[in-house]
């Protein structure tokens, strides 16, 4: 394999050797075979060895509680660093770096699209508007789908013509349909724009040292200050063209409209990126997030990839031998919570979409494949970041299920012999003391999603926000069907070959 061809690779069947492709495709395997194989194996030992399983459940249970303590630790610093960083004037920061000017500084908005309507991209580019770093130095780029049809074509060229002055430049950029070696969606589309990125920026005479590009959703809306806060954090770092920058997603835009088991899913989602923000060894891109132009031309933007914003930063760390990071930003951008005409079509919708984002299982064959293509990075660093991502996707796929049926399987397939011990008796209560401790982690996440609400609109009742808390009770039960099983949907299909393309998820107002 010629030198960093392997950073292409999207799934075995890219690999023309066959000892490679071999291993690649048992790589993919290992995920679905490690979560399908813990939950066959518990209930085969409550069967054969029912002590010992007793023995194991409860000390994952105190395991599990020790979680849920580190992260809403975490969880409540990560909170507060927001709400510190929302109330900083970054422009005022901006004036005190005296090494650096940051006038020198411009960010590249790339907006893909593809069916979405006129109101929510107009939506996001007045956010845009509304910020509060010079707009002579934002250049947006409206990137649509040219298979959406000449009806959004029309209308894409309708919102430049509204937009076109508001910026240094905006330009609309239409993404041909069947493109050998794509995979239709936004890491295609990204990928394609980028040619255009670089015309322009030579147009303007603008050194790609300067310049950041920040890869949004279409439905993500900046908060006031999110420029001048992203333009500190690059001026602010050591070496700032190794390192992608990510806010912390908040799905706000539709929260007073959304369904409840929506709301959870979505919040969940926060505070899990306010978490990893907390642990930025261990944070990747996600979502919405920016990177240095000099990187994003040097790596190459993924175009064959469904989970796009975590490829590009592991293409990233093994393009630069390990020398790449994510800088948490602690600052908010706001995005849609999943909605459609009714509730049934919504939880479609949901599952859907977290299955496309659990698909990111697919980054583990590809770092163990790339590893061992890279002797530079150091083994430690392997090592941590292979665990890190095969606990989180074990995690996603089994714990909620674990925790479900954990307490009463020894008892139900152990037997008499097992079920006249003292341990027999004590196994469901201590496992339900421990999980009712646990739940002050779920009291902790209804409190700081209430604390994290956009203002109500107006003629809405502030009674609407009880909903919200006391929603959270319904978390154990979204963790199982928008968690756990997406999952395992996507760790079955990795494991099997049966390969899944990106899914757009429906946005409405």
């Amino acid at each position: 394999m010629q030198k960093n061809e392997y950073l292409n690779i999207s799934k075995a069947r890219d690999i023309e050797n066959k000892n490679d492709r071999r291993l690649y495709r048992f790589f993919e395997i290992i995920p679905g075979a490690i979560s399908l194989g813990t939950l066959i194996g518990v209930f085969v030992f409550s069967w054969l060895l029912p002590s010992w399983t007793a023995i194991f459940i409860i000390c994952f249970c105190f395991y599990y509680l020790l979680r849920i303590v580190y992260f809403s630790l975490h969880q409540i610093s990560g909170y507060f660093k927001i709400k510190k960083n929302l109330k900083t004037d970054w422009l005022y920061q901006l004036r005190t770096i005296k090494d650096k000017n940051w006038k020198d500084i411009y960010h590249v908005v790339i907006l893909p699209t593809y069916k979405e309507g006129d109101k929510i991209i107009r939506e996001s580019l007045d956010s845009l508007i509304s910020s509060n770093y010079p707009k002579e130095k934002l250049i947006v780029i409206l990137a649509q789908e040219t298979r959406a049809g000449k009806e959004f074509e029309k209308m894409a060229h309708r919102i430049e013509q509204i937009y076109r002055d508001k910026f240094l430049a905006f330009l609309t950029v239409f993404h041909p349909d069947n493109i050998e070696g794509e995979i239709a969606g936004k890491g295609s589309n990204v990928a394609f724009t980028g040619q255009h990125i670089k015309k322009i920026l030579n147009q303007l005479n603008l050194t790609y040292e300067n310049v950041l590009i920040s890869s949004f959703d279409i439905d993500t809306k900046v908060y006031p200050q999110y420029f001048s806060c992203l333009t500190y954090n690059f001026l602010t770092q050591k070496n700032p063209h190794r390192a992608s920058y990510q806010p912390v997603p908040a799905y706000n835009n539709n929260i007073w409209t959304a369904h409840f088991f929506t709301r959870v899913v979505s919040a969940s989602s926060t505070f899990w990126q306010m978490i990893q923000q907390e642990r930025d060894e261990k944070l990747t891109t996600y979502s919405s997030h920016a990177i240095p132009a000099k990187a994003f031309f040097e790596v190459g933007y993924p175009a064959n990839v469904v989970c796009d914003d975590s490829r590009i930063f592991w293409r990233s760390y093994l393009y630069y031998d390990g020398d790449y990071r994510v800088v948490p930003m602690y600052y908010l951008v706001s995005m849609d919570v999943v909605d459609s005409t009714n509730i049934f079509k919504t939880a479609y919708n949901q599952y859907k979409q977290q299955r496309r984002w659990a698909w990111g299982c697919a980054e583990i064959p590809y770092l163990l494949f790339g590893f061992l293509q890279n002797p530079k990075i150091s083994f430690f660093d392997k090592i941590s970041h292979i665990y890190t991502l095969l606990d989180g996707y074990w995690s996603w796929a089994t714990a909620s299920l674990l925790l479900l049926i954990l307490g009463w399987l020894p008892i139900l397939l152990g037997g008499g012999k097992f079920n006249v011990t003292v341990l027999s008796f004590n196994l469901p209560i201590l496992t339900g003391r421990i999980m009712t401790i646990s739940l002050f982690g779920i009291a902790i996440s209804a409190i700081l999603s209430t604390l994290l609400l956009p203002p109500l609109p107006k003629g809405v009742s502030k009674f609407k926000k009880l909903p919200i808390f006391f929603q959270w009770i319904f978390l154990p039960v979204t963790l199982i069907i928008f968690g756990s099983f997406p999952a395992l949907d996507a760790q079955i299909r990795l494991m099997l070959g049966k390969y899944m393309g990106f899914w757009v998820t429906e946005k409405r107002r």
